[in-house]
C-alpha cells in the first residue's frame, strides 16, 4: 500500500513537471516575479555597500511570509529568488536559514534560485572584468548552496553591459538575464532609457540595443526588471512630482497610495499588456523585482496576483528562467514586432485624458502621444533608431542609456514632440517601410 502510494506521487510530480513545461508563447499571458534577498540596500561591490543595512529586515518568518502571501494569492506559481553576494555569503542564523528555505522552496514549488550582482547597478560601480568575476563565483556559490549540480537559467541584474552579458551566454552558459529597466532616468543609481520594453537579444555594442546581424548578436535573452505605466515612464525621475517608475512595482502603488488605489494602478498596468496587448501581440508579459525587505504589508501582493489570476485565468506564473528559455526557443533572432496602446488610469502620472501607443522592434523603437478627450492628432514623443551604431560607457558612471533622435523623456532641446511631418525623409521611409499607413492615419 505505502509503495503503491509513492509511486502514484511519482507520478504525479512527473505530469506536473511535464505540463509545466509544455507551453508555448504564443497565445499565452505570462507573469514573472524575481524575489530580491540582500545585506545591504545597494552592494555595491563585494567590500563596498551604499545605503542601509538590511539585516535586520531579512528574517526567516519574513521570507516565509512573503512566499506564503503568493502561494495564497496565486497557488501554484514559481517565483525566481536572487541573492546578493552579501546574501549568498552571510553567515549569520539568518541568513542561513533563509538559503536552507528557498532550496526548500526550490524543491517543493519549483523556485528558481539565483545570483544578483551589485544590487542593479553593478557597472555604475565595477570594471565589466570584475563583474565576471563576480558572475562566476556568485553563480557557483549558489550551485553549492542547492547541492546536486544545479544551475540557475538565469541571472538578474538591473542593469548588465553587452561584454557582461556576452559572457554570460559564452562562459557560464546562461541565456536569460534580467539586464535592463525600461525606461529609467534620473531615478535611483543608475539611468539606463532606451531599450525595448518585452525580450530581445542584446547588440555587443549596447545592452539596451537590440542585435541587427549574427556580427553583433548576443545569444541572452535581456530582460526588462518592471512592467511600467506607459504615461507616467516618459517622464523623467520625479519630473512634475510624479514618480516615473509607476507601474505594478510596489514602491510606487502600494508604498505610494495605498493597497485600495494602489491595486487599482497595479492591475491597469497589467491590463496594457493582458487585454490590448495581448491582443496585438498575441502573448502578453508582466513582471516585477520586489524587495523582500520593502516594509510594505504582504496582503497587498496576495491581492494583487489572485486578482490577476481571478481575471485571466490562464496566466502562467513561472520563473523568468523559464520563460526566458522558452522564448529564446521560439524566437532565434529578434524577429518581434511589440505593439501597445494606453490610456490614462488617472492615478499619479498615468494621465486619464492622454493616450500613448507604442512599436518596437528590432530597428526602432517610435512612441506616439495625444489628448484623447481633445481628439487632438498624434504626435512623435520617441523615435530611437538601433540600426546607427553606439556605445556604452568605458568608464564608470551612472548614465548608460541609449538616447535616439528623439526621447520621451524630454530632457534635450531636440525631444521636443513632433508632429509626423517633421521628421525627416530618412526617417520617415524607415517607419513607413516597417508600418505601411501608419503616418498618414
Amino acid at each position: 500500500m505505502k509503495n503503491n502510494l509513492l509511486l502514484l506521487l511519482l507520478c504525479v510530480l512527473v505530469l506536473t513537471n511535464k505540463a509545466q513545461a509544455q507551453f508555448s508563447i504564443a497565445n499565452n499571458r505570462f507573469l514573472t516575479f524575481n524575489a530580491i534577498i540582500r545585506v545591504n540596500q545597494i552592494e555595491a561591490g563585494r567590500n563596498l555597500n551604499i545605503g542601509e543595512d538590511e539585516r535586520a529586515l531579512h528574517t526567516p518568518e519574513r521570507v516565509r511570509a512573503f512566499r506564503d502571501a503568493i502561494e495564497k494569492g496565486f497557488p501554484g506559481a514559481r517565483i525566481t529568488w536572487a541573492l546578493s553576494w552579501l546574501a549568498l555569503h552571510d553567515t549569520t542564523a539568518n541568513y542561513r536559514e533563509i538559503r536552507r528555505q528557498l532550496v526548500d522552496y526550490y524543491k517543493r514549488f519549483g523556485d528558481e534560485i539565483t545570483f544578483i550582482p551589485g544590487a542593479y547597478f553593478s557597472n555604475a560601480y565595477n570594471t565589466r572584468e570584475q563583474i565576471n568575476k563576480d558572475l562566476h563565483e556568485g553563480l557557483a556559490r549558489v550551485t553549492e548552496i542547492v547541492g546536486k549540480g544545479y544551475r540557475p537559467k538565469c541571472v538578474v541584474a538591473g542593469f548588465l553591459a553587452a561584454a557582461n552579458l556576452k559572457y554570460l551566454a559564452e562562459k557560464e552558459d546562461i541565456h536569460v538575464c534580467q539586464g535592463n529597466i525600461w525606461s529609467q532616468y534620473s531615478i535611483d543609481n543608475q539611468d539606463g532609457e532606451g531599450s525595448v520594453v518585452y525580450p530581445y537579444y542584446p547588440s555587443t555594442e549596447h545592452f539596451c540595443k537590440p542585435a541587427q546581424t549574427k556580427a553583433d548578436f548576443i545569444d541572452c535573452v535581456n530582460f526588462d526588471g518592471w512592467t511600467m505605466d506607459f504615461l507616467a515612464a516618459r517622464r523623467e525621475g520625479f519630473a512634475g512630482g510624479f514618480n516615473s517608475r509607476l507601474g505594478v512595482g510596489p514602491i510606487e502603488t502600494l508604498g505610494k497610495f495605498g493597497e485600495e488605489t494602489g491595486l487599482k494602478e497595479m492591475m491597469h498596468t497589467t491590463a496594457i499588456h493582458f487585454d490590448e496587448g495581448y491582443k496585438l501581440n498575441k502573448f502578453a508579459w508582466v513582471t516585477v523585482n520586489w524587495e523582500v525587505s520593502l516594509d510594505i504589508p504582504v496582503s497587498g501582493l496576495t491581492a494583487w496576483v489572485q486578482q490577476v489570476k481571478a481575471r485571466w485565468p490562464g496566466t502562467k506564473f513561472i520563473t523568468m528562467g523559464d520563460f526566458g528559455l522558452q522564448w529564446r526557443k521560439e524566437h532565434k533572432t529578434n524577429d518581434f514586432n511589440y505593439r501597445f496602446v494606453q490610456r490614462g488610469s488617472g492615478i499619479g502620472g498615468s494621465d486619464a485624458n492622454m493616450e500613448i501607443k507604442w512599436f518596437m522592434n528590432k530597428n526602432f523603437r517610435l512612441a506616439l502621444l495625444r489628448d484623447w478627450q481633445k481628439k487632438e492628432d498624434f504626435k512623435v514623443i520617441d523615435f530611437t533608431r538601433y540600426d546607427l551604431p553606439v556605445k556604452e560607457p568605458q568608464t564608470l558612471t551612472r548614465n548608460w542609456s541609449l538616447l535616439g533622435q528623439i526621447n520621451q523623456k524630454q530632457t534635450r532641446p531636440q525631444d521636443k514632440p513632433l508632429s509626423f511631418s517633421e521628421l525627416s525623409a530618412e526617417d520617415k521611409q524607415l517607419i513607413e517601410k516597417n508600418y505601411p499607413g501608419l503616418l498618414t492615419r
